[in-house]
């Protein structure tokens, strides 16, 4: 009989502070940084995130591609060693939409980028408000805005406030997995909660 998700370990309820700068994605020359301390990430996920969303470019070893992708990363040293993530299918728009960096409930979430805060709303599922969803301006991309999404917004961050990638907490990671099926869940020893981040052009309406 399969068994379910294992608790997740005790460590990971411990204070971790911000993340060591790491790079794990790019958008254009646009740097995404670990938006969680390594030591609390549970899995990382890319899934398409509807037409609007610019597709992100993961860095690393995709740890759920074919046997045939896996051998040419063998053989020809394609693809990053330090980083694994996962490719989750379904959805509309890039496959690689949306970033999903897992950690437990109540994780500290940091700025992937450096930036300035352009919007902050209610994240709203079914008429309902779950948290927050922090629009950013990266500084290195200005036609770009950084969504992230799955969080309990940090109070002192208001429209216009700097943030710095790594360094600037922005919120907590938010408990979903009684308001939706976490498809993070089947990669990791939880609910497969997670901060997700999201790219857009500034020229585009917001979703």
């Amino acid at each position: 009989m399969a068994q379910g998700p294992a608790p997740a370990p005790a460590g990971r309820l411990l204070p971790a502070g911000p993340p060591r700068p790491q790079v794990v994605a790019l958008v254009g020359a646009l740097r995404v940084r670990l938006p969680v301390a390594q030591s609390r990430v549970t899995a990382i996920g890319y899934h398409s995130a509807g037409p609007d969303a610019i597709a992100i470019h993961p860095l690393g070893t995709q740890a759920n591609q074919g046997a045939i992708h896996r051998l040419a990363h063998k053989l020809f040293g394609t693809g990053d060693g330090g980083l694994r993530y996962y490719g989750i299918s379904g959805g509309q728009g890039p496959a690689t939409g949306e970033l999903d960096v897992g950690a437990a409930a109540g994780t500290d979430v940091y700025s992937p980028v450096d930036g300035i805060v352009l919007g902050i709303a209610p994240y709203v599922i079914d008429g309902r408000t779950y948290g927050s969803r922090l629009d950013i301006r990266p500084d290195d991309a200005p036609s770009v805005v950084v969504s992230l999404t799955h969080l309990r917004l940090d109070p002192s961050l208001a429209v216009g406030s700097s943030v710095a990638s790594s360094t600037s907490k922005v919120g907590t990671v938010i408990d979903f997995s009684g308001v939706e099926q976490q498809s993070l869940a089947r990669y990791t020893q939880d609910a497969g909660n997670h901060v997700a981040i999201q790219t857009y052009s500034a020229a585009t309406t917001l979703p």
